[in-house]
């Protein structure tokens, strides 16, 4: 990653009156809320499962094993 890119250091959810509240901190210290429905909730876990089952996939293919 780049130097300049702060590392995460603060991940909440919570659900409010009109979706949900994500709040992200770094550490630089900067918090970014962003407001979000639930539709956006559930891309963001879509993508993050597309994400992880793309490295489970690599890590347990078939191929890589010796016959």
């Amino acid at each position: 990653m780049a130097d300049d890119i702060p590392n995460l250091t603060q991940f909440n959810l919570a659900e409010s009156d009109d979706g949900y509240l994500l709040e992200i901190g770094g550490s630089d210290g900067a918090v970014l809320q962003v407001a979000a429905s639930a539709e956006q909730i559930d891309a963001i876990i879509e993508a993050l499962d597309a994400l992880l089952s793309d490295e489970d996939d690599a890590v347990d293919d078939p191929g890589d094993e010796a016959a």
